[in-house]
């Protein structure tokens, strides 16, 4: 990591103490760290890295002191601007040639077939080559704009499932404005070059995964799973490998805990440990030939729960 990168690492380091603590008498040291900040020659590669956008983010949002307020939205605003020039760069390589362009290219292409013609020859050994390279390559030609993340693809099905990622992973109305978020095709393009690197192929395995990664990123009910990428809390590698039961919201983690802690209880019932009793009827085989458990799963001011078991016929069931 670079020296200006490091930097950066320890201011943010000491931001996040402040953001955890939410101390409002170290807002001084608070503000010079900033403008520490303010002083560094930032780039979007560093601050991809270090993720100080949103540090600087939460920060502003749990001290309420007013200079470090108005220099924090200074900060993100500054920042916005390298990923805003990135993508006019992007757009202004892939405008179309203006008449006056294409004119000088026309005359420049006149004086370049001159010189093209007296080694025919040679340029057409050479674009045998290059054809012959291009046929053996795995994922065929690039297309639209190069990425310094994944190899493009021209696979249908690989585009059509970044396609369905980025769509997934498109900002809400929602989010903050001052808040620093990753790229959405550029993530999508990851997990899926990821989930591609895996199973090697657009298999049912390959879009099982793609589809179970679309569906918790629209889950509405699980918003912090799409606003973790984008913030890049949950790297891209590691959703592409995530499970159902790590992608989950908080509420459906808890539910199947609950779910999981009676089933445990259920069983905890022993098939032939117990007390034995004719005082209750199987309500299978109707007999009276039982053995019951009383186990305390809930709180304490709640009454027992009874397990029983059925010495005849098996059957295993509980009540209150």
């Amino acid at each position: 990591m670079s020296s200006t990168a490091e930097d950066v690492n320890k201011i943010g380091k000491k931001l996040e103490k402040m953001t955890s603590r939410k101390d409002s008498s170290s807002c001084a040291q608070a503000l010079d760290l900033l403008k520490a900040l303010q002083t560094i020659n930032m780039t979007l590669e560093v601050l991809q890295k270090t993720r100080i956008g949103m540090i600087v983010n939460n920060l502003r949002k749990s001290i309420t002191d007013e200079d470090v307020v108005s220099l924090s939205k200074t900060l993100i605003k500054t920042w916005k601007k390298l990923l805003v020039e990135k993508d006019a760069k992007a757009a202004a390589d892939k405008e179309p040639q203006t008449d006056a362009q294409k004119a000088g290219n026309n005359g420049s292409e006149t004086q370049k077939n001159n010189s093209l013609n007296d080694s025919k020859s040679k340029t057409n050994t050479n674009s045998n080559a290059n054809t012959n390279s291009a046929k053996s390559a795995p994922n065929g030609p690039s297309f639209g704009r190069q990425s310094s993340y994944p190899p493009d693809t021209s696979n249908e099905v690989r585009l059509k499932c970044r396609e369905l990622l980025a769509n997934a992973l498109k900002y809400e109305d929602t989010y903050d404005s001052d808040e620093t978020l990753f790229d959405p095709e550029d993530i999508a393009c990851k997990i899926e070059n990821n989930v591609f690197k895996e199973f090697k192929d657009t298999n049912f395995k390959y879009k099982s995964r793609i589809r179970s990664r679309v569906a918790n990123l629209n889950d509405k009910k699980n918003p912090d799973l799409k606003l973790n990428v984008l913030r890049g809390s949950i790297k891209p590698e590691k959703i592409a490998i995530m499970t159902a039961e790590e992608m989950a919201s908080k509420d459906m983690k808890e539910l199947r805990n609950k779910f999981t802690k009676e089933a445990i209880n259920d069983h905890q019932m022993a098939m032939t440990s117990g007390t034995k009793t004719d005082l209750i009827k199987c309500p299978a085989c109707k007999k009276s030939n039982c053995t019951y458990n009383q186990v305390q799963t809930r709180s304490a001011d709640e009454p027992m729960t009874t397990f029983c078991f059925c010495n005849e016929c098996g059957k295993r069931w509980k009540f209150c």
